[in-house]
């Protein structure tokens, strides 16, 4: 017995110890392959990216790359501890997303970075599987039924939920949080236009969607990978479950629990009749043939598109106008008289109304920068060379602060930039001097439903409120700090006072 019990104690120990050498042994290999392929470099950007020393001087790592972008003569820089080029140069751009558009797809790197969360939604999957939900999306979208659908969907929720928190915050003299505000209204919006369903974030007790919250966690942490100097650096920690990478992995697994219960309710209320998108893709691709990792690709892709973009370019306009109540006043004036809403047609006709959106989104787009993966060695127009593999990553944020772009006026909010002749008509800019919806063969095809849907909120709250920033983003020469992420967010919220507009 004695003898057994020694047995089994010294076969736990090997065990133990087998265990623990294994375990150091692949911490050597990580070890030594993260020096073999760090991209070691001791320029001043790669080493004020690495220290952090760009924080002392800007808000923004984006007010960083915008300044090195500036300094360059081609307006494009290397970051050679990211293995990455960055560039804001319209021309570059255009060679990107449109001149040899096959030779800077998103690549596995960039799919491996985004897989988990997006897995092979159309903002991550190139070629076949790319073209194929492309062509779907853009007979959906392009529909006059989906519009007019969308169009009504995003007026009630306006009417019966927005103004109706807003009303509150005024006669109650609270301070809101109106980056939240926006986030609920653009989650219930979306799910009601995407899936026919209502989450109903936006109510006056202002409840908790453990779906909003999981998606955001899960977005922050993702966009985290992509500011690692090396890949191996997260892989490593999803290898090990442990640090942001077990976070996200519980984020991501609420993310699939509650997009399969979308589904689920979906197809129990049927498609045949309905107009939301998730039953027309269903519809379209025959319910047998779309499979639930298909939908739940779906599902994250249009919750991705459709709420957080809306409700960056929302909260940032809003606080611009507050530093800028003379923009706010004009726009008031571009309204019809009386208080009857504002239809689709009347909000065609508000040249100025756009103007402040684009405005607003040349200086905060709500997708800072995007990137591409050279696929074979390539020369930009600039003359910068790129090497197979390598990234390339050009920033909207940037040319939004580009005096090559803008003129030398580019860091002031101007709307009248973008109008022309005497009735003051709005001018679009090319997109690829202005690339917030990208542009080429991938340019957004939600674009028209959320300049619709900013406009036609933008209108009803200007008409009926001011909107005063508190706190520290209320200055006027104070710029934002964002939260790292796949689209911009303001740290710490936008709190404001919210007042009734006195009409004479």
């Amino acid at each position: 017995m004695d003898a057994a019990m020694e047995l089994s104690w010294a076969a736990r120990c090997s065990a133990m110890a087998f265990f623990g050498f294994s375990f150091c042994l692949a911490a050597l290999g990580v070890v030594l392959l993260l020096v073999r392929r760090w991209p070691w470099c001791s320029c001043h950007v790669c080493r004020a990216y690495l220290t952090g020393s760009w924080a002392r001087d800007f808000a923004n790592l984006g007010d960083w790359y915008a300044h090195l972008l500036r300094e360059s003569p081609t307006g494009t820089v290397h970051v050679h501890v990211l293995g990455c080029i960055v560039t804001a140069n319209p021309a570059n751009v255009e060679y990107m997303l449109r001149t040899n558009f096959d030779n800077f797809p998103k690549g596995r790197p960039f799919a491996a970075l985004l897989g988990d969360l997006l897995g092979g939604g159309i903002f991550n999957v190139d070629g076949d599987a790319w073209r194929r939900q492309r062509k779907m999306a853009s007979l959906e979208l392009g529909s006059v039924a989906v519009r007019s659908y969308a169009y009504k969907i995003i007026a009630q929720e306006v009417e019966a939920r927005l103004l109706p928190v807003l009303a509150g915050a005024a006669d109650d003299g609270a301070v809101v949080d109106l980056q939240d505000v926006f986030r609920r209204f653009a989650f219930d919006t979306i799910c009601k236009i995407s899936f026919g369903l209502d989450p109903g974030c936006l109510e006056r007790e202002m409840p908790v969607s453990k779906f909003a919250d999981a998606f955001d966690t899960a977005t922050r942490l993702t966009a985290m990978r992509g500011a690692a100097a090396s890949p191996l650096l997260w892989k490593a920690k999803r290898l090990l479950n442990v640090g942001s990478e077990r976070e996200l992995k519980k984020a991501i697994k609420l993310v699939d629990e509650l997009a399969a219960a979308m589904i689920r309710e979906r197809r129990k209320l049927g498609v045949a009749d309905s107009h939301d998108l998730l039953s027309r893709f269903m519809a379209s691709a025959g319910d047998a043939a779309a499979d639930d990792k298909y939908l739940r690709d779906i599902v994250v892709s249009f919750l991705l598109a459709g709420r957080d973009t809306v409700s960056s370019a929302l909260t940032t306009l809003f606080m611009l106008l507050s530093k800028n109540p003379a923009v706010a006043a004009a726009m008031r004036a571009e309204l019809p008289g009386g208080d009857a809403p504002v239809t689709y047609e009347h909000l065609k006709g508000l040249h100025y109304t756009h103007a402040v959106l684009y405005e607003n989104m040349r200086l905060f787009p709500p997708v800072q920068f995007d990137s591409k993966f050279c696929a074979a060695a390539d020369v930009l127009p600039d003359g910068t060379y790129v090497s197979g593999g390598a990234r390339v990553m050009y920033h909207p944020y940037a040319m939004g602060r580009m005096p090559s772009i803008w003129g030398a006026d580019h860091g002031a909010f101007r709307p009248d930039r973008w109008l022309t002749g005497p009735g003051g008509s709005f001018a679009p800019e090319s997109l690829y001097r202005y690339p917030v919806f990208q542009a080429g063969l991938r340019v957004c095809l939600g674009k028209e439903l959320a300049v619709t849907e900013m406009k036609a909120v933008a209108v009803a709250v200007v008409r009926a409120f001011d909107v005063e920033v508190v706190g520290e983003n209320g200055g006027a020469a104070c710029a934002p700090k964002f939260v790292s992420g796949l689209t911009a967010s303001i740290r710490g919220g936008l709190p404001v006072r919210i007042r009734r507009v006195i009409r004479h």
